[in-house]
């Protein structure tokens, strides 16, 4: 617990010194609120605005989260299934490749066109799409690079191909999956926004963003962006938990 206490010492030290030399700048050089809000006026806004700013960091939390949830499966599944058949990763790789680089604002209108432009589908297939692909290549990864020798000696063994990805490849590709889920979890904040802002309901992150901002109400959008930076902190701080909480990932690799 010490420890976790004295690495929390840094990031608090250079977050609240980051703060004060943003606000000391604001006020300093004079620069108007609707350019770049003072730190302490964000914070007002946060306050005043509580209500429908948690409410709608809820919404977005919900359309992140269970986006995310999907994404995850489908790569760690695909992810197995190409490792596994080699004749569908030739035909599915390619196909995975190409929706990464397809970018957010080209996929949300097409899936609003599918679910309908007000179904909580349409944004949660957005996150899906965003956060499945460094889940499935960073996973494949881990279950291709096996050391020989184990393999080997587990077929010295006369151990099957489920054992063998039972007990060594799965294992082997663990970290590798965690680290993803590290990368996937603040995507899956930026996927709900952005695709917030095609459609859904107002309710939601992106159109509080949007909303205050067409009428130079520029702290309360501020202040929703802030919410979703925490948002995004927290997913992400809850994927480094379970990594650490794994013991196999002491001897994991990289994504």
């Amino acid at each position: 617990m010490g420890e976790r206490m004295n690495g929390l010492i840094p990031p608090v030290v250079f977050g609240v010194a980051f703060l004060a030399v943003w606000e000391l700048a604001v006020v300093g050089f004079g620069i108007q609120e609707f350019l770049l809000p003072k730190p302490s006026s964000i914070l007002e806004a946060i306050g005043a605005d509580w209500s429908v700013l948690s409410e709608a960091a809820i919404q977005t939390g919900i359309i992140a989260v269970s986006g995310l949830v999907i994404g995850v499966v489908i790569g760690a599944l695909l992810a197995l299934l190409v490792t596994r058949f080699g004749r569908i990763g030739e035909a599915a790789t390619p196909l995975a490749v190409a929706l990464n680089a397809t970018p957010i604002v080209a996929l949300a209108p097409i899936f609003n066109a599918w679910f309908g432009i007000t179904s909580f589908r349409s944004n949660q297939a957005v996150v899906v799409a965003v956060v499945f692909f460094p889940v499935f290549i960073n996973t494949a990864r881990g279950l291709l690079e096996v050391h020989p020798d184990q393999l080997e000696l587990m077929r010295s063994y006369a151990a099957g191909e489920w054992s063998i990805l039972r007990r060594v490849k799965i294992p082997n590709a663990l970290p590798f999956f965690l680290t993803s889920l590290r990368l996937a979890a603040p995507l899956s904040v930026i996927a709900a926004i952005v695709a917030e802002y095609f459609g859904g309901p107002q309710n939601r992150l992106g159109p509080v963003i949007t909303q205050n901002a067409s009428v130079a109400r520029y702290d309360s959008a501020w202040a929703a962006i802030v919410m979703a930076s925490i948002l995004g902190l927290v997913l992400f701080w809850l994927a480094a938990a379970l990594e650490r909480l794994v013991p196999w990932t002491q001897t994991g690799g990289e994504g």
